[in-house]
């Protein structure tokens, strides 16, 4: 399975905190816990050409992690475009924290994306609201985190396939924050910790559950619907 993890690189090279966090970038950072499953796993960022995104990346991604904040306008539409019809014909997308607010999960989810924020150090608590789902395998009743950027609800989502995570945090709100959806061929998991300057992506249990995402949002070995004027699969009798 090749997996595909893609950052803006934005905030690494103008925050010298996020640098110090990450000093291989948040890609970085993610790409090396995911090799320590066994995946094959490469990096993407937004100034690369077409923004690492070549055709060829993209036809050998099964799975692409995505993490965007500072500049989700900068990223071209027909990349954009590239990546919506790789989810509807299978290949699975995870996106990460502010990537609520990049292009291509707004596109998937047909609403704003938008919700409520504050920068604080609120401590957030994710209860698992679903323990049968796949992606929970290992985890508690929650995972807590000392420190997080909150988000709260209303998130103009639609209403999930399966809400997966609840968070709560100390200022009093709560987010849905594991949320699944299947769009044509393809499965999307958003998952919303991980603001930049807290060291949330080298949390064990953060890690655990992106790397079961990975495995449930993998391509399922099918072929993709035809769809448009189509010939009959028996003879139609003449009237």
């Amino acid at each position: 399975m090749r997996v595909t993890v893609w950052n803006e690189n934005r905030h690494e090279q103008k925050n010298p905190v996020v640098a110090e966090i990450y000093p291989e970038g948040i890609h970085g950072a993610i790409a090396n816990f995911l090799r320590e499953e066994g995946l094959d796993v490469g990096t993407a960022t937004l100034d690369e050409a077409s923004h690492g995104l070549t055709d060829e990346v993209l036809d050998q991604t099964d799975v692409l992690v995505w993490w965007g904040h500072l500049a989700h306008d900068e990223v071209a539409d027909e990349v954009v475009e590239k990546v919506h019809q790789r989810v509807l014909k299978g290949m699975g997308l995870i996106v990460l924290h502010s990537g609520h607010f990049s292009k291509i999960f707004k596109k998937l989810m047909g609403t704003s994306c938008d919700l409520k924020w504050r920068e604080a150090d609120d401590r957030e608590r994710l209860w698992v609201v679903d323990p049968t789902h796949p992606i929970t395998e290992g985890i508690g009743q929650y995972i807590e985190l000392e420190k997080e950027e909150m988000y709260g609800e209303h998130f103009d989502i639609p209403t999930p396939d399966e809400l997966v995570f609840v968070s709560w945090f100390e200022g009093g709100e709560v987010f849905r924050s594991g949320c699944t959806y299947r769009r044509g061929n393809g499965k999307i998991f958003y998952f919303r910790p991980g603001h930049e300057t807290y060291p949330t992506y080298h949390n064990e249990e953060v890690q655990r559950v992106i790397r079961n995402a990975v495995h449930f949002v993998k391509p399922v070995n099918r072929e993709y619907p035809t769809y448009g004027n189509h010939k009959p699969i028996e003879n139609i009798s003449e009237k």
